[in-house]
């Protein structure tokens, strides 16, 4: 009984292995598509931008003190410079 519980579990697991390998391969020996091009970003250095001044006001809001004032009117300017690039986004779709 201990001896085909134990085949059953090792015939599963390679199985499970297999299945997992298998469409690995078979991506592998497919060149890619070159007819698929996938569209630029518009603006990569204003969304850029706006990533960084995000984890920035994160850093800041989740500082240890409040270092005179100056957190807190820091993230009131990352605040303003947000609205205006988003506003920069904007100008540009209309």
């Amino acid at each position: 009984m201990r001896t085909t519980l134990t085949t059953r579990l090792a015939t599963a697991a390679l199985v499970g292995l297999a299945g997992f390998s298998l469409p690995a391969a078979a991506r592998a020996g497919r060149p890619p598509d070159p007819t698929v091009v996938l569209p630029a970003e518009p603006h990569p250095e204003i969304n850029s931008a706006i990533v960084a001044l995000e984890r920035a006001k994160f850093h800041l809001m989740h500082a240890a003190h409040d270092f005179g004032g100056h957190r807190v009117a820091a993230i009131a300017a990352i605040d303003r410079a947000l609205r205006q690039l988003r506003l920069a986004l904007q100008f540009d779709r209309d």
